[in-house]
């Protein structure tokens, strides 16, 4: 039987860090993993937030081929200068400048790099065998370049949502006619699609009511997950009372409340050797409110880390936080963090609204839940979590819901529904 070839359309992907390339990345390792040979088209050099080359070391001796763009926006000519690592804007210009992309972009700002991507994507379907292709969204630009190539080629696509197109959670539309126009691509594609894999069962009720045309089993859920090959390099320090936090702060995912509950915290309990651990993006915007607030002393900011050191931090602490705030279709939001922290085995203080996410957080067996601004319920359950630390009895969670979320598992029914939609037509 000849080996399947998929080929991969990705804008995140490393060397670029942060949350946005996990999900790919460790499905393109697995996918190798199950016998699928692997061809990825993504970005060349380009100017990014964060890097993480280490990444790249999970595709070494495994049957992947990164083919990469030239491109010619304004993030590559800064990356041809000599400028890859850019700093993360203040909110309110972060905001503005999303407002401003969204007027002017449909459906996003790397719409740009379809063009390359379609370019180069022709070339590979030219010179291999390929047999299905995957996308992951956002950026959904990549979604139209997908449609255009199984127009061009008859191959059938698979497109994997992180988070929602229309009605994103962070996505705000200046006109009707923009909603208007974001919601008949995404129709476009998700008819031409041959199946359409989601994080979460909140999303697939999501996407069906929205859009008729789809079956109930169009649409498969994935979960995010994590990868075990990234875990057990690192052991719990009782040192201190670690609290940890991995990842980036914006729009309503803020650590305000956090602050506020671990200083209500310190007032009942101000002998506590605490730390709070951040690796990440901090922000020097709560990096100030954190000084204000008298809690700079307690806060050990690691800076963005390599994925695998990043998760020695998890293991090596003592809780894990996290925050998705109030806004909309958060029912939907399934954040990849969640699933890195249940990778770690640790127990988890989540501040989160009703919704996937909480669900599962509930589900793990080893957690407090808050609502994400309820202050007193958050220094709560850091005073429950401590006194259960001081007596060596913090919880542990279920190892059957934990098991659930393992990627090479997870990328075993990427490659069924890889092989489903290779038996339906576009």
């Amino acid at each position: 039987m000849r080996q399947q070839h998929v080929l991969v359309l990705a804008y995140y992907f490393p060397p670029m860090g942060l949350s946005g390339v996990q999900r790919v990345t460790k499905f393109v390792k697995y996918l190798a993993d199950a016998g699928w040979n692997v061809h990825v088209v993504t970005t060349g050099p380009t100017a990014y937030y964060a890097f993480d080359p280490t990444l790249l070391e999970d595709f070494e001796g495994r049957s992947i081929t990164v083919h990469r763009t030239v491109g010619t926006d304004p993030n590559s000519r800064l990356a041809a200068k000599g400028k890859s690592l850019i700093k993360m804007p203040k909110e309110f210009l972060r905001k503005l400048a999303g407002k401003v992309s969204n007027f002017f972009y449909v459906p996003d700002n790397k719409k740009g790099w379809v063009k390359p991507a379609i370019e180069l994507a022709r070339q590979v379907i030219t010179d291999h065998p390929i047999d299905v292709m995957f996308v992951s969204g956002p950026p959904f630009s990549t979604f139209l370049a997908a449609e255009q190539l199984a127009h061009e080629t008859g191959l059938p696509f698979v497109v994997d949502y992180r988070d929602l197109w229309y009605g994103n959670q962070f996505t705000s539309y200046p006109t009707p006619w923009h909603g208007h126009r974001n919601k008949r691509l995404e129709h476009s594609v998700l008819t031409h699609a041959g199946r359409i894999t989601v994080t979460n069962r909140r999303m697939k009720e999501t996407l069906i009511a929205d859009y008729p045309q789809l079956a109930f089993d169009d649409v498969v859920i994935i979960p995010q997950g994590f990868d075990p090959d990234d875990y057990g390099y690192a052991s719990d320090d009782r040192r201190a009372f670690r609290l940890t936090y991995t990842g980036i702060f914006y729009d309503v995912i803020t650590p305000k409340y956090f602050f506020k509950a671990v200083r209500r915290f310190l007032k009942q309990h101000p002998d506590a050797p605490l730390e709070l651990h951040f690796a990440g993006i901090l922000r020097e915007a709560n990096g100030k409110r954190a000084k204000k607030m008298g809690l700079d002393k307690y806060i050990i900011d690691h800076g963005y880390l390599p994925h695998r050191e990043s998760v020695a931090l998890l293991e090596r602490s003592s809780v894990l936080w996290m925050m998705v705030g109030n806004t909309k279709n958060a029912h939907t939001i399934s954040s990849a963090k969640l699933y890195e922290y249940f990778g770690a085995r640790k127990p988890i203080l989540a501040s989160l609204p009703q919704g996937a996410l909480r669900h599962d957080a509930e589900r793990y067996g080893a957690s407090i839940v808050t609502d994400p601004t309820d202050v007193a319920a958050i220094a709560d359950g850091i005073a429950q979590y401590y006194e259960r630390w001081k007596a060596g009895t913090l919880p542990r969670p279920s190892p059957g819901v934990v098991e659930q979320y393992d990627r090479s598992l997870l990328a075993h029914d990427l490659a069924k529904v890889l092989s489903q939609a290779m038996l339906v037509s576009p």
